[in-house]
């Protein structure tokens, strides 16, 4: 198994368990919402010129999501998701579980 792969299985193995505590439900597919919440903050047009910035200068870009940091908008949960570059946060959103829904948080 590639060290990667094991990094998720362990850093999954460790979530999984623990999403009934979380604020927001989880819906049952897996991980596939964690994976889809990140790709929507990714895919974002201001995001991906960003990204491309960042690589250009030589600086490392992550993608954080924080799910024990939920935010309720409207009646509706949010998880947060983080766009960092070398450790620095650019910005932060909130993407529902079902990933229909992207906010940008306040400056």
């Amino acid at each position: 198994m590639r060290p990667a792969a094991y990094r998720l299985l362990v850093f999954l193995a460790g979530v999984v368990p623990a999403l009934p505590a979380f604020a927001c439900e989880y819906p049952d597919e897996g991980t596939m919402p964690l994976h889809r919440a990140l790709t929507r903050v990714k895919l974002l047009p201001d995001t991906e010129a960003w990204h491309r910035q960042m690589i250009e200068q030589g600086k490392s870009v992550q993608y954080r999501l924080h799910l024990e940091a939920t935010r309720t908008v409207r009646g509706k949960c949010y998880w947060t998701v983080e766009a960092v570059a070398s450790g620095r946060l650019w910005r932060r959103f909130y993407v529902s579980p079902d990933g229909k829904s992207v906010l940008p948080a306040a400056p």
